[in-house]
């Protein structure tokens, strides 16, 4: 029987519990949670503010998913680890022993050394559900309300509260919005959809300091604000894994099973550093689909069992107000490039050496895992109707034998 611990409580340490649950049923998994919720889908927060979730339905497994899994939760922090012993040491100064653990301790936000930020009254981040429901008891329908970001983080947010507040206005020292996965064309799209929503922008523009309810800006303009919301960024929680003697960079560096550079120590999900198959790079992706295939792996080697991860991508699926985008892969500067503009969206494949190195959809999104699989499987196009795949993704884009083989033998 094995001890097995897991630190963090997310989708990673779900994706963890069910490897470990495939391969071992019964010992023992201790899971340290810093929130005190149940693994929950956190890009579900912003709905939740706009009335279409409730916190029940952002669980991301059943009630009894503990239960039913055998695994003890305990709401606590991690604050030490001892490789060399294995055991962890709590907040409260509880010891536990282990034979194998996982590291799900995600990312956390940056918040930048702004002069005059400690004199805000009303300022938030936008990652967990505890920001969520702080936000929430703040606004009211006349806030003027102040976002410094204009990614991902920091537009969900703007959509969520949109309605529920006099105002909205978003900076960030990019020129454009959502700058990390989009060109100019199409994050202007995705902007313009956003302004007819009551949301204004102050692009190439961003706080520089705070005089209580003061924006000072780069430009030198002033913005009044009731609430302030930082989204400027964030980064891998790794002390943890640098204290017990990890390598670490900008994540938590791990190989294609999980396994860090201690032994017996793996680590999943955001706060990693891994193979990025699309550029061949080992890059932290901070996203939820990779987060639970990561965590799967973990779970199922520190198990015993035989899993790799060596097709991780970037990929988005984001909406607002409507208006869906995905993108996965990346846009090489000498790709050719396929482009469409179906029912007024975007449609771009980027393509390099005979393969689909990445593509941004926006408006029609419909089976867009086609897409995604041929980035993840680097499939040779001369394998696929190129023609038809531009028109719309489907399985019909592959060769029948090749067809044949992703149906189990069914055509």
């Amino acid at each position: 029987m094995s001890e097995y611990v897991i630190v963090g409580n997310g989708v990673a340490a779900a994706g963890c519990i069910e490897g470990i649950r495939s391969a071992d049923t019964e010992s023992s998994i201790t899971v340290i949670s810093g929130e005190d919720h149940p693994v929950y889908s956190r890009p579900l927060i912003s709905y939740y503010l706009e009335g279409r979730t409730t916190i029940e339905k952002m669980n991301y497994r059943p009630a009894d998913f503990y239960e039913k899994n055998k695994v003890k939760v305990i709401y606590s922090r991690a604050e030490h680890i001892d490789s060399k012993k294995q055991t962890i040491t709590l907040t409260d100064k509880q010891k536990l022993k282990y034979d194998k653990l996982c590291l799900c301790t995600g990312s956390s936000p940056f918040v930048p050394p702004f002069e005059g930020l400690d004199a805000v009254e009303k300022k938030f981040t936008f990652m967990t559900m505890d920001d969520s429901l702080a936000l929430e008891k703040a606004l009211n329908p006349e806030s003027r309300v102040l976002i410094v970001g204009a990614g991902l983080i920091g537009l969900k947010c703007a959509e969520g509260i949109a309605e529920r507040v006099g105002t909205v206005t978003v900076c960030d020292l990019a020129d454009r919005v959502l700058s990390s996965i989009m060109d100019n064309e199409c994050a202007a799209v995705m902007q313009a959809h956003l302004e007819k929503h009551g949301i204004s922008f102050m692009l190439g523009d961003t706080a520089v300091s705070f005089d209580k309810d003061k924006a000072h800006m780069k430009s030198g303009a002033e913005v009044g604000f009731d609430i302030l919301v930082l989204a400027v960024g964030v980064r891998a929680e790794i002390s943890l894994a640098k204290e017990a003697g990890c390598d670490t960079d900008r994540g938590i560096i791990i190989d294609e099973t999980m396994l860090t550079t201690v032994s017996n120590i793996y680590a999943a999900g955001d706060c990693t550093q891994g193979l990025d198959s699309a550029s061949g790079e080992k890059r932290v992706l901070a996203i939820l689909p990779n987060a639970y295939m990561q965590g799967h792996c973990a779970g199922v080697n520190m198990a015993g069992g035989k899993e790799a991860v060596t097709n991780a991508v970037p990929m988005n699926s984001i909406g607002f107000f409507g208006l869906h985008s995905i993108t996965a892969g990346i846009y090489p500067a000498d790709s050719e490039i396929y482009e469409d503009h179906p029912a007024g969206g975007i449609k771009r494949l980027y393509i390099k050496n005979g393969r689909l190195a990445g593509y941004i959809l926006i408006g029609e999104v419909d089976r867009a895992g086609i897409y995604t699989a041929l980035v993840r499987e680097k499939t040779p196009l001369e394998e696929v109707d190129t023609a038809r795949l531009r028109l719309s993704p489907s399985l019909a884009v592959y060769k029948a034998d090749i067809r044949r083989k992703k149906l189990g033998g069914v055509v």
